[in-house]
C-alpha cells in the first residue's frame, strides 16, 4: 500500500531481458533498509526487490505488467517516480494507492499559470465514471488532485495542477504534449463502480 507521496527519483541504470524484463534502478534511497521481497513503486507500478547493491535495487517486471504501463516507461535512462511501501502508523499524506495501473492517459496541453502547470490528460471512456472533479487520482505514482472533467466523443479529458514543489521532486514537472503516463483511479471509486454494477445486475 502506497499513498502517492513521492520520496525520491530513480532512474534506470541497466535492462536484462529474461523470462521477464530484470531493471536495475539508481536510488537515493539507503538500500541497505530495504529488504528483498520488499515493494516499491516505480512510477506507479507496484514491484518487487530481488536484489540490491550500494545505491540501487533490481526489480523483475512481468510482460503484463509491460503491456499495461505507459509506453516508454522501461526504457535504459528513464527516470522513475519511487515511492516505498508506507508503514503501520505512517501519515497519510495523499490518499490510498495499491500500485496496479488501471490505464494510460496522455499528456494534450500543458500551460504555465503562475508557478505552477496546467495538465491535461485524454483517458478512455471506460475510465471516465471514475474520475471525478476534487476527487484523487494517482498520475506516475503520484497523487493528485483533479481540477476539472469533460466528457467528449475522443474519451474523457481531465486537468491537475502542479505547484513549484511537485514539479521539482517527480517526474511530472517535464511532462510533454503526447507522452503517456500511468493512471491509478481512486480505490474508492474502483469499489464503489464495482458494487453499483452488481446491484444494476440483479
Amino acid at each position: 500500500m502506497f499513498t502517492g507521496i513521492i520520496t525520491d527519483i530513480g532512474t534506470i541504470e541497466a535492462i536484462e531481458q529474461r523470462g521477464d524484463l530484470r531493471i536495475r534502478i539508481a536510488t537515493g534511497y539507503d538500500t541497505a533498509t530495504i529488504d528483498l521481497g520488499a515493494s516499491i513503486a516505480c512510477s506507479g507500478v507496484c514491484l518487487t526487490v530481488i536484489d540490491t547493491g550500494p545505491g540501487w535495487f533490481a526489480v523483475d517486471v512481468s510482460g503484463e505488467s509491460v503491456a499495461r504501463t505507459a509506453q516508454g516507461q522501461w526504457n535504459q535512462g528513464r527516470r522513475l517516480n519511487l515511492e516505498r511501501a508506507m508503514k503501520l502508523g505512517d501519515e497519510l499524506g495523499g490518499h490510498i494507492v495499491t500500485g496496479h495501473v488501471d490505464g494510460i492517459a496522455e499528456v494534450v496541453d500543458v500551460a504555465t499559470v503562475g508557478d505552477s502547470r496546467t495538465i491535461t490528460f485524454r483517458l478512455a471512456r471506460d475510465l471516465a465514471p471514475f474520475v471525478a472533479a476534487k476527487g484523487s487520482v494517482t498520475v506516475d505514482g503520484v497523487s493528485l488532485t483533479v481540477n476539472t472533467v469533460a466528457d467528449g466523443a475522443d474519451g474523457m479529458r481531465f486537468t491537475i495542477n502542479l505547484i513549484p514543489h511537485t514539479q521539482a521532486v517527480t517526474t511530472l514537472g517535464t511532462l510533454a504534449v503526447g507522452q503517456a503516463v500511468n493512471i491509478e483511479i481512486d480505490v474508492l471509486a474502483r469499489y464503489l463502480g464495482r458494487m453499483r454494477a452488481v446491484l444494476e445486475a440483479r
